[in-house]
């Protein structure tokens, strides 16, 4: 048994924001599934949405997001994420993040995304969540009071009387589960996009804070909304690479397989629309002439000027044959972002007590239906800190007796056939059944199929010793179930949850809201 003052459950942007702002005070674990670097934040490649420019303003930022968010955005998370927009890039400048500046050197250099009316986009070149990350990083390991262990991954919450008291987890290199007792939990886990087959997001996105939290009684927020990124490499080698939306910020084109410009039927901002919208219509256009992917072009702008902007997305289009400065790129979208997520208040508190969720895996309201590029990495860094501040004020210790993980009662598995055919078949389940567009007997079809897979996982699970593989499955397998009921419940088309069947919008908006206790519908 490991005892622990802080234990927080993912090592991305959240996860180690709060990590180091707890650090002061308290001893801090940070449970790492992978090595720390594999997380979402390494992977991101636009930028930081903060309020910069002199001809920008809160109230545009704020506003820009309640669009976007398509009339359910909780406006009290909006507001307190964007008015501390500017002081979340100066604690991270604090950290050591290197921002891309103006030619002068004197100010940040901001870019402008899809949903943005003003250029508010902080950025590294085109891979600021890896230096976001390493930065992080960096300064973690350089506190003695935080502890981070690698290949370690999440069982399951200790809940007693609806409070949270730690964690099992398994260790990942020395195959056992160990007991983790904490006086305050923080789940930083990240989204569950690899729930989908096509996904831009790293192998370990399968959703295991939400899975966490719902075994512990929490609520979960607005999970029929998964946001496709619009533009990723097509490309049978590629895994789906994210091509930026900076590059349609910059200027970059959408075209179909008869050079034309489409997106101007679809919507007044062109190429600069919202993700959900961006995303439809080029599902459309594949649709209708029938091909895998379309086109994203940005030749016609000067080579220098790509070269500089974009140097690591030209280096990886170019591996598979791809010159950016003088080829069309081709692209499909992709699962890209959770919106939804662990309900929560302003500082990431849970309705467990001594539970909280932060970053990806959390749902504060903020993103509502469509999440607004690059408010995603604000996210982490203002309630990670919000949540630490609330620890702070309201920390006490743990003095419950823990018992350890039994696995007495289990034998070893001799196959692992049943783990890679559900972890497929779910996959593309959701990917067939739950995507970009949906429909109400897809929807119903896809409630049945993933009933037989859970029960079929649950067993599995109550005769089987445990392996890191299965952990996942078995978190994958509900949420894909928890995201085709919450999308059942949403009897109308708003932001990124579009079904035939119910085209409309109802005049007045509502998060979802499901826990194993309630289901409340919309």
């Amino acid at each position: 048994m490991i005892d622990t003052e802080i234990l927080i459950i993912g090592g991305g942007a959240a996860g180690l924001t709060a990590a180091i702002e707890l650090s002061q005070d308290r001893k801090v674990s940070v449970i790492s599934k992978e090595k720390i670097v594999d997380s979402s934040t390494w992977y991101a490649q636009g930028g930081i949405a903060a309020v910069m420019g002199e001809k920008d303003s809160i109230e545009e930022h704020i506003s820009d997001t309640l669009e976007v968010g398509d009339g359910i955005c909780n406006k009290k998370a909006v507001s307190h994420c964007v008015k501390n927009s500017k002081a979340a890039i100066d604690w991270l400048i604090e950290m050591g993040v290197n921002f891309t500046k103006t030619k002068d050197g004197e100010k940040l250099h901001l870019t402008q995304e899809g949903g943005h009316s003003k250029r508010r986009v902080a950025h590294s070149k085109d891979t600021t969540g890896k230096e976001v990350s390493n930065s992080l990083i960096q300064k973690a390991r350089k506190i003695k009071n935080i502890s981070i262990h690698e290949n370690h991954l999440a069982v399951d919450l200790i809940v007693q009387n609806e409070i949270c008291l730690g964690a099992y987890i398994f260790d990942k290199e020395k195959e056992e589960v160990v007991t983790f007792k904490s006086d305050a939990t923080i789940l930083a886990s990240g989204g569950a996009s690899k729930v989908y087959l096509y996904t831009s997001n790293p192998d370990g996105t399968s959703g295991d804070g939400m899975a966490l939290a719902w075994r512990a009684g929490c609520e979960l927020s607005n999970m029929e909304f998964n946001q496709f990124h619009p533009t990723c490499l097509y490309h049978p080698e590629a895994k789906s690479f994210l091509i930026s939306e900076a590059l349609r910020g910059e200027g970059a084109f959408l075209l179909n397989h008869e050079n034309e410009r489409f997106m101007k039927k679809y919507h007044k901002k062109n190429e600069l629309a919202p993700r959900d919208v961006v995303a439809r219509s080029i599902d459309e256009e594949m649709k209708k002439t029938g091909k895998d992917f379309v086109y994203l072009d940005i030749s016609h702008k000067p080579k220098r000027m790509v070269l500089k902007s974009f140097p690591a997305i030209y280096e990886k289009c170019l591996t598979f044959g791809f010159d950016i400065t003088k080829d069309k790129i081709p692209i499909v979208p992709a699962a890209h972002y959770t919106c939804g997520g662990i309900k929560t208040g302003l500082s990431g508190e849970t309705n467990i007590n001594k539970l909280y969720a932060i970053g990806e895996t959390a749902c504060t309201g903020l993103h509502g239906a469509n999440r607004m590029a690059s408010n995603s990495l604000l996210e982490c860094i203002v309630f990670a800190k919000s949540a630490a501040s609330h620890i702070k004020k309201n920390f006490c210790f743990n003095g419950k007796k823990l018992k350890n993980w039994d696995s007495s009662k289990v034998i070893k598995s001799g196959e692992n056939v049943l783990i890679s055919h559900n972890w497929d078949e779910t996959r593309r389940l959701m990917w067939d059944y739950v995507g970009v567009v949906r429909s109400s007997d897809r929807l119903l079809k896809a409630k049945e199929k993933i009933k037989v897979i859970e029960q079929e996982v649950e067993s599995f699970y109550k005769n089987f010793e445990l392996n890191s593989d299965f952990i996942e499955l078995r978190n994958l397998v509900l949420v894909a179930r928890i995201i085709i009921e919450s999308s059942i419940l949403r009897k109308e088309s708003r932001g990124l949850h579009y079904n035939i069947d119910f085209p409309g919008k109802l005049k007045k908006g509502k998060p979802s809201t499901i826990s194993r206790k309630t289901v409340k519908a919309v």
